[in-house]
């Protein structure tokens, strides 16, 4: 973990409180995963919290995929393992159900 980051983190790197969540919190959870944080990849952090404010739970990843008129292959491209999971990892959001 990186020193920049003094936000309370789960055993697997989520968010304890979701309020400590900022940008700039994003691209220090990113990194601590040896990802360099990309404007598109921040995108989809923005339109996940979007959807996530508006529903109340984080979306399926096929219905995300489409709304972002994205392939699944393309965001497992993107970000090599678990979309999803990053998404809301870095995003401050729950862990997806079905995630393991």
């Amino acid at each position: 973990m990186t020193e920049a980051l003094s936000v309370p983190l789960d055993n697997e790197g989520f968010l304890l409180n979701r309020d400590d969540w900022s940008e700039e919190v994003a691209i220090e959870l990113a990194k601590a995963d040896d990802f360099e944080m990309t404007d598109q990849v921040m995108g989809f952090i923005r339109e996940a919290r979007a959807m996530y404010e508006a529903d109340g739970v984080v979306p399926p990843i096929r219905i995300f995929a489409k709304k972002q008129k994205v392939s699944t292959k393309d965001l497992y491209d993107i970000f090599r393992k678990g979309p999803m999971k990053l998404i809301c990892k870095w995003g401050g959001l729950p862990k997806p159900t079905g995630c393991v």
